[in-house]
């Protein structure tokens, strides 16, 4: 059953991210991967307010493991990465890991500020 809260979860989550994506790249004219940097932000703050509430093991799977695994994306961040470097914008790659480490953390970490608030 976990398997298939999972799955659900996923359908929803890949597609939100690659339209999120593309919607917030659109609106940057800039090489920075501003779509991947937003939407595995989101994911992490999404992410540290499920785990601090107190809810049900499958609305972790469905919520937690499928929706916000499937929205965030560590290897198209690490593609983007490795494609600004690669591209001689080393500076920028940099930045995308510093900001996409500092942001993830820093949003779960609001994430759990909320629910402890919300609790």
């Amino acid at each position: 059953m976990s398997a298939l809260l999972v799955a659900l979860g996923a359908a929803v989550g890949a597609p939100l991210r690659y339209l999120a994506d593309r919607a917030v790249q659109a609106r940057h004219d800039a090489t920075f991967p501003w779509g991947t940097f937003t939407v595995n932000t989101a994911g992490s703050a999404l992410l540290g307010l499920l785990l601090a509430l107190p809810v049900d093991g499958w609305v972790t799977a469905l919520a937690g493991t499928g929706f916000c695994g499937a929205l965030t994306t560590y290897s198209t961040f690490a593609y983007e990465t490795v494609r600004l470097a690669g591209n001689g914008e080393r500076l920028r790659a940099i930045l995308n890991v510093a900001a996409s480490i500092a942001g993830g953390l820093g949003a779960a970490w609001c994430g759990t500020l909320l629910a402890q608030a919300l609790s």
